[in-house]
């Protein structure tokens, strides 16, 4: 993954997208979830399902005259989008373009693209619509338009089973070392309110993981999303379990994240946010969210 346009929360941390916009002002340490995510759903598992839909605002269904929608993603940003065992482009952001294709009833086509193109790409109309977990923050406003959130960022804590327990204060973790990616916006957060503990620079977010999984840190501090889909998976092993958080910081980890458009393309945001509400309406975003999270990122 290129370290320098997309890390705060794993791609989300590609908020760190635009790193530049990180202000250092510094909020609160936990953030509880935000009024947006009132309407969150519960799977029959007990599960929350985030949604950023009100069910009593129902969107109309624009008059989108297309014949085929063009979407663009990332090449590798597991469990969002990534190469599948066949080569074929899959994962949540992959599945959920399928869905809104269904649902608006048009022809649609996938193209992966390494993350710092894809702006281009919607510029220069080589494509119609990026579902590649951009996060809406005052910067990437300047450049597109989005539809409405699908997910918000979170970033979570990471320690091994049995090696750190309870909530996750920088008093707590003084003395303590972090593993984070370097130039992200995780990073930035830890140096800024947990300036007690050692942080120390991984290039890779595939190697603070094997840093935890080794015992070589106390703690790893990242995206939620893909440290759930980690944590899931048999890489982990059943190493590593989520501790303290979710921490939800939008200026370092942005407001949600939504699907991009040329700016002043409104028919197109619009009728993505009806196919989205309808998605979510009908229990299908909660089905894919499960089938991609079942330990729950928040």
């Amino acid at each position: 993954m290129n370290t320098q346009i997309k890390k705060t929360c794993g791609r989300i941390s590609r908020n760190g997208l635009f790193a530049a916009f990180l202000a250092l002002s510094v909020s609160f340490l936990h953030h509880p979830i935000g009024p947006r995510e009132a309407f969150a759903q519960a799977a029959p598992s007990g599960l929350p399902i985030p949604g950023f839909w009100d069910p009593r605002r129902r969107p109309q269904r624009p008059d989108l005259r297309l014949t085929l929608l063009r979407f663009v993603s990332e090449v590798d940003y597991p469990p969002f989008n990534y190469a599948g065992p066949d080569g074929n482009p899959t994962g949540f952001n992959v599945d959920l373009a399928r869905l809104i294709c269904v649902e608006l009833k048009v022809e649609c086509t996938m193209q992966m693209r390494r993350f710092d193109t894809i702006i281009d790409a919607l510029d220069k109309n080589r494509a119609d619509a990026a579902i590649a977990s951009i996060a809406v923050s005052p910067h990437t406003r300047k450049r597109l338009d989005f539809s409405d959130p699908y997910y918000r960022p979170v970033a979570r804590f990471a320690a091994r089973r049995n090696g750190f327990d309870g909530a996750v204060t920088p008093e707590r973790v003084e003395g303590k070392t972090i593993a984070a990616v370097a130039g992200t916006a995780h990073e930035a957060y830890l140096r800024t309110l947990f300036t007690g503990a050692e942080i120390k620079r991984y290039a890779t977010a595939d190697e603070a993981r094997a840093a935890l999984q080794r015992g070589e840190v106390d703690l790893l501090f990242g995206d939620g999303f893909a440290l759930a889909f980690w944590l899931n998976g048999i890489e982990a092993g059943g190493c590593c379990v989520f501790v303290g958080g979710p921490f939800l910081e939008s200026r370092y980890f942005g407001e949600g994240v939504g699907i991009a458009v040329k700016r002043g393309n409104d028919v197109l945001r619009l009728a993505l946010n009806w196919a989205l509400f309808r998605l979510w309406e009908k229990g299908k975003f909660a089905d894919l969210w499960l089938k991609y999270f079942p330990i729950n990122p928040f």
